[in-house]
């Protein structure tokens, strides 16, 4: 099978892990139509598993930094306040001096946690481009569609047909690139609801087609290939709820009125959990503080997005296919447990234990490049007292009242008596007074 164009990336690097996520996603499929029940709600379940059971060692790593970060910052802390307000050069240099001890004594990395996420978003952007668009990766579901395709290609007005329906809005410069029409078809397919979909078979006279022997489209008692692959405990998990409500509310089908419901509805709760167990920014007691303070600013936004994103995920698992819901939730509450697990072994973890691990990565690490870390923190420590010398040095210079003229004449006169009194014989400045003295003799 063609894999669908809308599925392609030229991204490098980002197209290939969608193909690999695509593979795992089809030997699932794969797995499960071996055992008898091919089924792609299921198949996204055990996907969704499966991906973030193998992000876990990432999440942990992350999870271990913020730990660390918050025994870390107030020492971060202090060397901000210490240098607030100087901008010179000298002073910018001894607070980056500081601040890479102290990350060098936690072990760790200023960009550690960034790390992790750009690993991470990758993936799970890829992830989504999987389930988005199912026939593109799985095999069977593909060439299922692809029957289908070809039969209303080869109706004189079946693809303009196609392509006046709203599911192909999405994909209409697909049909416009010479060669793709077909995978057009298929990707608009995927996403028509079921009374559409009926609507293309009376048209069509797409009902009796079948692939490896069996019915595509259900066909009064029969269940089709279709309904088999995508229906999931009742929901096509082709239609997006909304459409499902609809049609449930003019069949006045109740029950499957409340599945559809329940999709957004789990989304936004599933999702709030998972924000709640997240770990929180501890709160600013000081009472004093600024109200543009960085932790409370991160804090409000932190409560902003445990309000905001349920509400976002109800929509997008609302007007998307049911297919993105169920991935959205099973996300959710696989995250949820997780963090659940990761929460209790962070808790359990000896954090002065784990920097003292670090530190000790650390310094092999510098070994490695050549690099002794006890004279790297020395270099560090005496640069950083040198250059603090320095500017105590001229900001106390700089804090002296400059001299008035009276000031200056009185410094001199002061200096001359002294140098006077107490001139050496031979030196300069006894050379200097006999002439002095030998002058005012001869003018008097």
């Amino acid at each position: 099978m063609d894999f669908i164009l809308l599925t392609q990336n030229s991204t490098p690097i980002f197209q290939y892990v969608v193909k690999l996520l695509g593979v795992i996603m089809n030997v699932i499929f794969e797995f499960l139509d071996l055992i008898g029940i091919p089924n792609i709600g299921l198949s996204i379940i055990l996907f969704t598993i499966v991906i973030y059971l193998l992000l876990m060692p990432l999440t942990i790593k992350q999870q271990k930094f913020s730990k660390l970060s918050a025994k870390m910052n107030p020492e971060i802390q202090a060397i901000q306040a210490k240098y607030k307000g100087k901008q010179d050069n000298e002073s910018m240099l001894a607070m980056n001096a500081e601040t890479k001890q102290v990350y060098a004594k936690y072990g760790v990395s200023p960009s550690g946690s960034c790390v992790q996420l750009l690993i991470q978003m990758p993936i799970l952007f890829a992830l989504y481009r999987v389930i988005y668009s199912m026939p593109a990766y799985v095999t069977k579901l593909g060439d299922a569609f692809g029957v289908l395709a070809d039969k209303i290609m080869s109706a004189a007005d079946g693809v303009e047909y196609v392509k006046g329906m709203s599911a192909a809005a999405y994909y209409a410069k697909n049909f416009d690139i010479a060669g793709n029409t077909r995978n057009a078809i298929i990707d608009t397919l995927n996403k028509v609801s079921s009374t559409d979909m009926a609507t293309l078979s009376e048209k069509f006279g797409l009902a009796d087609l079948t692939y490896n022997g069996s019915l595509i489209l259900s066909n009064g008692s029969t269940r089709g290939l279709i309904d088999t692959y995508n229906n999931f405990l009742g929901l096509n998990i082709g239609n997006t709820p909304m459409d499902t409500i609809r049609s449930s509310f003019a069949s006045n089908n109740y029950l499957l009125l409340i599945g559809a419901v329940m999709i957004p509805v789990l989304a936004a709760l599933t999702q709030w959990i998972n924000y709640k167990l997240m770990p929180q920014a501890p709160s600013n007691d000081n009472s004093n503080a600024k109200k543009g303070d960085m932790a409370d600013s991160m804090q409000q936004s932190m409560k902003m997005m445990n309000t905001v994103m349920p509400i976002m995920s109800a929509w997008f698992c609302l007007t998307l296919p049911a297919g993105m819901g169920l991935y959205w939730v099973i996300g959710a509450v696989v995250r949820s447990i997780q963090q659940i697990a990761i929460n209790k072994h962070i808790d359990k973890m000896d954090v002065d234990a784990e920097i003292a691990k670090n530190i000790e990565k650390y310094n092999e690490k510098m070994k490695k490049k050549g690099i002794d870390p006890a004279k790297l923190n020395a270099a560090a420590r005496t640069n950083t007292k040198n250059i603090s010398s320095k500017t105590a040095y001229k900001n106390t210079a700089s804090n002296k009242p400059a001299k008035t003229a009276e000031e200056k004449a009185a410094a001199i006169k002061e200096s001359t008596e002294y140098y006077n009194k107490n001139a050496k014989p031979g030196s300069l400045a006894a050379k200097a007074n006999m002439v002095k003295q030998y002058n005012e003799k001869n003018n008097k």
